[in-house]
């Protein structure tokens, strides 16, 4: 709890940690602190307008003071709409028997009006190939499930266009659909985009190929309308030789390639994507976190488009940002996954979005938005250890996590450094010797807040941490205090489900239950704090992988 008490004899006979000091100036800004986080995405489009599916939208839309952007895959692939992992099909485009196109957008619209019926906007992701489109369209629906050959996802869908022109027209008529429906002021804030990760298997054509479908789709979308946003290339991990070799063909194309459609030199883009992941595995039987990964990944894509001077200030979107790769992938054949229930993923989260801010800033890049591949899967079982924000309608710490985002005001402050790691030593050697314990702070007119992680790589028991948050530059003699967090016993679903006996088939009322236990809780009711000359002291233990949020009111 919180007091301004000096720290327990039992901290002070405990050497495993130390005292941690943090410092927060409120008259020291470092610019807008923006709601990279307000951004999420998954690959199964048909859960959108599912009953667990729409209940979470509601939710991430609630948390945010700004429109959320959603981006789901599988929007143009030829299917009866059944939604399966790592599937999806909305059958917007079929063929006649002359092979005169039929577009329907029935399926389409209807996961594009769940995010609109909630103020959320699209990330309108342009792919994959319709059945009539392939070049090899057989076998074209594939039936992947956990423990499968993860390659086995890569069917008829994934390859380019039989014709360039049709697929251009049907670029054409679906944006050109969607501002009839929706209105151009409203199609103009969504981010068009094309494809997945074109430099792995989700594209089954050359770099070159993949150049060639951006110019006709990038054309096409302009054409429906000039003021629409178009970009790319969403290759995954620009760490790799091979992603980097990708990206910088696109990019050099974007700037001084031949267009295949004009004829000119270059392409419209409006922004750029690309995506990175962290890498656990298992370690003496445990899990072993890899941020570091992620953060390498995340600063050589910033490392390469701060590279091109004409287009080094366009917007980044990081269409997937997490600590692993496959969202489908469950912790029971994935044992490396058992991170996704608990509070380790809601303190990873936490600790690396902090480091997204400090990458952007130091390679002078505009980072708009970092996508987290996580939402719901639909009819399974309770707790199985998908990366997901929620389990049969329940939410998972994690979620919280962007729940205390969304209560930060609008302006990033000074954390001080000093403290064990920074973004340097995150991104160059991951988490491995002493635990990171540091902070996120921003200010309003009338607020301030104080996002503060105690994170380590390893998912091991550990001591709480007495931690020590001094505040300067408050205006009056009180502020009004509310802590938030997340621990073993607040704000955790999962604890409460495996008090309960780990149900499968939970009660109405443990139901209820777990849904009160998915909501951000505070440590303790509201509080009025003493500030003396502009300065206030906090002092409180957080356990490991907790997440505490010191949100402070004046008026």
């Amino acid at each position: 709890m919180i007091s301004c008490t000096p720290f327990s004899s039992t901290f002070a006979q405990d050497k495993t940690i130390k005292p941690v000091h943090i410092e927060v100036d409120l008259t020291r800004e470092k610019g807008p602190l923006k709601p990279i986080w307000a951004w999420f995405g998954y690959d199964e489009p048909n859960y959108t307008y599912m009953k667990d599916g729409k209940k979470l939208l509601t939710e991430i839309a609630k948390l945010s003071k700004v429109p959320v952007y959603v981006r789901v895959h599988s929007l143009l692939v030829t299917g009866d709409g059944e939604a399966a992992l790592k599937w999806g099909s909305t059958n917007a485009y079929t063929e006649d028997a002359q092979g005169n196109p039929i577009y329907n957008w029935t399926i389409v619209d209807k996961i594009v009006d769940t995010f609109i019926e909630r103020g959320m906007k699209p990330i309108a992701q342009i792919g994959f190939m319709p059945e009539a489109l392939s070049t090899k369209p057989q076998p074209y629906r594939h039936h992947w499930k956990p423990g499968d050959n993860y390659n086995d996802i890569f069917v008829g869908w994934a390859y380019p266009p039989k014709d360039y022109n049709k697929w251009a027209e049907l670029v054409y008529q679906w944006v050109r659909h969607s501002v009839e429906k929706y209105g151009q002021k409203e199609v103009e804030s969504w981010y068009w985009e094309l494809w997945n990760e074109p430099n792995i298997p989700y594209w089954k054509g050359t770099t070159e190929e993949y150049i060639k479908l951006y110019d006709y789709t990038a054309d096409a979308v302009k054409r429906a309308l000039p003021t629409a946003r178009i970009g790319g290339p969403e290759v995954t991990g620009p760490g790799d030789k091979n992603s980097q070799k990708f990206f910088r063909a696109f990019m050099d194309h974007v700037v001084n390639g031949k267009n295949y459609v004009t004829g000119k030199t270059g392409t419209p883009i409006d922004f750029i994507t690309y995506h990175a992941k962290g890498a656990p595995k298992l370690v003496d039987g445990h899990v072993q976190m890899n941020m570091g990964t992620q953060l390498r990944d995340i600063d050589k894509g910033f490392e390469i488009v701060s590279s091109y001077p004409a287009l080094k200030n366009l917007p980044i979107i990081i269409g997937e940002s997490d600590p692993e790769g496959c969202a489908a992938c469950s912790e029971d054949y994935s044992p490396q996954n058992a991170y996704r229930n608990g509070t380790m993923y809601s303190s990873y989260t936490a600790a690396s979005f902090a480091r997204k801010y400090d990458l952007a800033q130091a390679r002078g890049v505009n980072l708009a938005g970092a996508v987290t591949w996580a939402f719901e899967f639909e009819d399974q079982a309770w707790f199985r250890g998908f990366r997901d924000l929620a389990t049969n309608g329940v939410d998972k710490p994690v979620l919280n996590v962007f729940r205390m985002f969304g209560k930060m005001p609008e302006t990033r402050v000074e954390v001080k450094s000093g403290l064990a790691y920074d973004y340097v030593r995150v991104r160059d050697k991951s988490v491995r010797d002493e635990v990171d314990i540091n902070a996120l702070a921003s200010k309003g007119t009338k607020s301030a807040a104080v996002m503060v992680w105690h994170y380590h790589d390893d998912n091991l028991p550990g001591s709480d941490a007495p931690v020590e948050v001094k505040v300067t530059g408050l205006p009056g003699k009180t502020v009004k205090l509310t802590h938030y967090r997340i621990d073993q016993k607040h704000s955790n679903s999962y604890e409460v489900w495996k008090q309960m006996g780990s149900p499968q088939s939970p009660t109405a009322a443990q139901i209820t239950q777990l849904e009160k236990a998915g909501q951000l809780q505070s440590l303790g009711a509201p509080s009025r704090v003493k500030v003396t000359k502009g300065e206030t002291v906090l002092k409180f233990d957080l356990p490991r992988q907790g997440v505490s949020l010191l949100q402070l009111r004046w008026e």
